[in-house]
């Protein structure tokens, strides 16, 4: 799979590690496995280095970190846990929008996907 910067597809594929174990704690803690298949639907998607799948994703991390932040302050004692992964879920979506590294991994054309495959 061809990259535009490596050290940024290092940082995008890290992110995307984190979106597995952090699946694999949720199911551990009581959740299905439902999202373990996104987690590593997220990785592979970072991996590829497409455009704009960097935004699709650090959106999707905001997204969940915010729907679940009203029950997880209002029931902190029992779901710090989890208020830290949102937490989490927000640093890792500013580090996808802000790093010049990551930014310049996502430039592959979707036009182009069957000729990334082969470099």
């Amino acid at each position: 799979m061809k990259t535009n910067n490596e050290n940024g597809r290092k940082l995008a594929l890290a992110v995307g590690i984190y979106t597995i174990v952090k699946a694999i704690l949720n199911m551990i803690l009581g959740g299905g496995f439902g999202d373990i298949i996104v987690g590593v639907f997220i990785a592979a998607a970072l991996y590829t280095g497409l455009q704009y799948v960097n935004y699709v994703t650090a959106g999707y991390l905001v997204y969940i970190a915010l729907i679940h932040l009203p029950a997880n302050i209002s029931h902190i004692s029992d779901n710090w846990i989890y208020l830290i992964e949102g937490i989490a879920d927000v640093a890792c979506a500013a580090l996808i929008f802000t790093n010049s590294d990551i930014k310049e991994h996502f430039t592959n054309k979707w036009d182009e996907l069957p000729e990334l495959f082969n470099k």
